[in-house]
């Protein structure tokens, strides 16, 4: 093979290559395209790709390549594509690669990259995709990322990077269409400046030090789908300015001290068609849940666990039939269960749990045939247990305790074959373990012991952010683990 030099192409991605790279690759002098991807091979990469002096693409992604990124692939002249993506490289990223002017696209994500970002990074004008997630990277992100005016995605996520975003923030950026920054140390207010980028459909913020108000400007990102905030320090009331937002999928807020109740606009919305996803567990907000949460029936999970909700469940929720979780425990939601939530067919996990519901369970409960698991705990329900709880064939996880349900247990519940976890009466020793419990740290391992690695078989709900995994702890506690879909932040060129 290392006599073809006029090739220009050279495809090996998904096979078994192992092994180290050959070293005669340098004789084929025409090459424009080579692509290794995913395959096996290992050892450190040749310094001697930059004698392909006519190399535009090179992919190596995903194969076991260590060492250090050499820094002679800065003096590719001709290199537009540059994929390093899942390999165990480690080191700084050269400065030198900033010297590859004409690069559209740059993916290093999934390594072991130590170090600062250059500021010379800033000097890649061509550059439309960058991706640097997942590695060890420290410092701050370097201001002059944000002078590149062609680049359409940036990604950052699953780092150690700190300091704050700078106010001019998309400036210049305006076809930048994904920002991921999650899962760093980022910290400060949001800019302000980001509503100048008009394109922007994936915002990203999660997992940071974030503080202070959303400003109302957010609402000028008008093609914005899917916007993540969780688990940062976000105070204040929603904007209504966020009504503009028409073609969210995912609105993620949970873990933040937002507080207030929600801007009625944001639901009223007819083009909020296409929204999946709501998670504003734990926070402050406050109120009744609109009644019109019902009219966005393409949501397929509601988190809104951990608040101060004090109102009852609407019924109109019985439209949202593509609901698959439904959680709104550990609030002060009071009134009955509407008979309409007998219409969820499609949900398998519901937590209604640690509320002031009270009256009798509705006998329409029974038309949850999908339902897996079902916490009504710590309410005040009253009445018997309805026999057409014995129609939820599906049911493995049943908790009904602390609760002033009379009466006895139905024998129709025998019929529920997949029955796995039972509870319908309470004693202090039961109390006692589970307070002590919910204030324990647990560890990821027990976790992962607990739902059986995570297995299918243990699977109770899914959604395109998150999956729900059931699970019982070494002391006989049974949780429900609730899984990120971490891919959503990985985008691919």
């Amino acid at each position: 093979m290392a006599r073809l030099h006029r090739l220009k192409v050279l495809d090996l991605s998904f096979n078994s290559f192992s092994g180290e790279v050959p070293s005669w690759f340098v004789f084929l002098h025409q090459l424009q395209f080579l692509s290794l991807r995913n395959n096996s091979f290992t050892g450190s990469l040749l310094s001697s790709f930059s004698n392909i002096s006519k190399i535009e693409t090179l992919d190596l992604a995903i194969n076991s390549f260590d060492g250090q990124i050499p820094k002679e692939i800065g003096s590719v002249e001709y290199l537009r594509n540059l994929n390093l993506y899942g390999n165990n490289l480690i080191g700084s990223i050269p400065p030198s690669l900033t010297n590859a002017s004409r690069l559209e696209t740059l993916d290093l994500s999934r390594n072991l990259l130590q170090g600062n970002i250059s500021e010379g990074i800033g000097n890649l004008h061509n550059l439309n995709f960058l991706s640097i997630q997942d590695n060890h990277l420290t410092g701050s992100i370097p201001f002059t990322i944000f002078n590149i005016s062609k680049i359409k995605v940036l990604a950052f996520t699953k780092n150690s990077l700190s300091g704050d975003l700078p106010n001019g923030l998309c400036n210049d950026l305006t076809i930048l269409k994904e920002l991921y920054l999650s899962y760093n140390k980022l910290h400060g207010r949001m800019p302000t400046s980001l509503s100048n980028c008009s394109q922007l459909q994936m915002l990203s913020l999660s997992y940071n030090e974030f503080d202070g108000p959303i400003h109302s400007e957010i609402g000028k990102l008008s093609n914005l789908l899917e916007l993540y905030l969780g688990y940062n320090h976000f105070t204040c009331e929603i904007p209504k300015e966020i009504r503009n937002l028409i073609k969210f999928e995912e609105l993620l807020l949970e873990i933040n001290s937002f507080s207030g109740s929600l801007p009625m606009e944001i639901f009223n919305i007819s083009g909020l068609k296409n929204l999946d996803v709501i998670d504003m567990t734990q926070n402050q907000f406050s109120g009744s849940l609109p009644n019109c949460l019902g009219n966005i029936t393409s949501l397929g999970e509601i988190h809104l666990g951990s608040n101060i909700w004090s109102s009852n469940i609407p019924p109109s929720l019985g439209n949202l039939k593509a609901l698959v979780v439904l959680d709104l425990s550990s609030n002060n939601m009071v009134g009955s269960l509407p008979p309409e939530i007998g219409n969820l067919k499609a949900a398998t996990l519901m937590d209604l749990s640690m509320n002031r519901f009270s009256n009798r369970i509705p006998r329409e409960i029974g038309g949850l045939q999908n339902l897996v698991n079902l916490s009504l705990r710590n309410n005040k329900l009253q009445g018997s247990i309805p026999d057409s709880i014995s129609n939820m064939v599906a049911l493995e996880f049943l908790d009904l305790s602390q609760n002033n349900i009379s009466g006895t247990i139905p024998m129709s519940l025998e019929k529920l074959q997949n029955l796995k976890y039972r509870k319908g009466e309470r004693s202090p020793q039961q109390d006692d373990s589970l307070s002590t419990q919910k204030r324990e740290r647990i560890s990821y391992y027990e976790l992962l012991q607990a739902a059986d690695d995570l297995s299918e078989s243990n699977l109770i709900g899914s959604g395109s952010f998150c999956s729900v995994y059931k699970g019982i702890l070494n002391s006989g506690i049974f949780v429900a683990v609730k899984v990120f879909n971490l891919q959503q932040d990985e985008p691919s060129p």
